[in-house]
């Protein structure tokens, strides 16, 4: 009774949050930077853009890795992570770093595919911020 309606809750949660909402959310800020600042006009006068279904095709893309890596990979090594070592500490660290490194990068590889694009890899540029705090984490 009770541990399934919690399950199903967490499921439920997850979902509608981590996927969607997120998802929304990153969809909306990919789409605009790209239309605002790397859409270039080519030789048919004309300038495209990015539909927001494709941006949000590219968050689904690069959603998966993260939450095999976060949900299913974190979940195996949950008897190592939750202990009060140092290891347990770069284990999961490192963890999250890829994995959030992992999604930036297929967001980069999404918009990189449209050739009216220009300076994709300002995509590229969170993983520094990822790198500084998985750093920062470990020595502070």
């Amino acid at each position: 009774g009770y541990l399934l309606t919690t399950i199903v809750g967490f499921a439920i949660k997850s979902v509608h949050i981590n996927f969607v909402g997120v998802g929304a959310v990153m969809a909306t800020v990919g789409k605009q930077i790209a239309d605002r600042h790397l859409a270039t006009v080519g030789r048919t006068h004309v300038k495209q853009t990015v539909e927001w279904l494709y941006a949000f095709d590219i968050h689904c893309n690069a959603f998966f890795p993260f939450f095999v890596m976060v949900y299913g990979i974190q979940f195996f090594l949950l008897p190592i992570v939750l202990g009060t070592s140092v290891m347990s500490l770069i284990i999961s660290n490192t963890l999250f770093a890829v994995a959030f490194s992992w999604y930036f990068y297929i967001t980069h590889l999404g918009y990189r595919a449209l050739p009216f694009l220009t300076n994709t890899e300002v995509f590229l540029f969170p993983i520094a911020a990822v790198v500084f705090l998985y750093i920062f984490n470990l020595v502070g």
